[in-house]
């Protein structure tokens, strides 16, 4: 047997051995568990095209568990508000400055690196956003999501 007819047939099996394997891949039962691929998740910029965000799951405008995750553009700071509940936000991608009180003061912001978890507390005064370069962030809360402006001018 020559050297390209082993070749040949050990592409033959190799090539059978791959038809098999994708015949008998696993899949996921969707009334067990669901996923969604990051090329798959649907982003929806906001009016001033200063940010995006994407639903993961249940909706923010409605009671119950949600997640969201959200896309800060470099420079975009939100202004002092508050929301009505506990918000748990993990740090995807970039650096989130997050600030608090009632006085906007990006100086005063804290850097939170990719990995971070921080809890925004319900009816507490925060601000935050990214000044240097884009942010993505996860958000985990109990619906309805509300901001409710908060800033005071000093």
């Amino acid at each position: 047997m020559t050297i390209i007819t082993r070749t040949l047939i050990a592409c033959l099996l190799t090539l059978l051995a791959g038809s098999t394997a994708a015949k008998n891949a696993s899949v996921i039962d969707p009334a067990i568990a669901s996923f969604i691929e990051p090329k798959d998740i649907k982003w929806v910029p906001n009016a001033a095209g200063t940010a995006e965000s994407a639903v993961l799951y249940g909706d923010p405008s409605k009671p119950g568990l949600y997640v969201v995750r959200n896309k800060w553009k470099a420079g975009n700071m939100s202004r002092p508000h508050f929301h009505p509940n506990d918000r748990l936000i993990v740090v995807l991608e970039g650096t989130w400055w997050v600030g608090t009180g009632d006085v906007f003061d990006p100086n005063k912001t804290v850097p939170m690196g990719p990995g971070t978890h921080v809890l925004h507390y319900g009816g507490k005064i925060h601000y935050d956003g990214a000044k240097d370069g884009d942010t993505i962030i996860q958000i985990h809360g109990i619906g309805p999501e509300t901001s409710t402006p908060a800033e005071r001018k000093p």
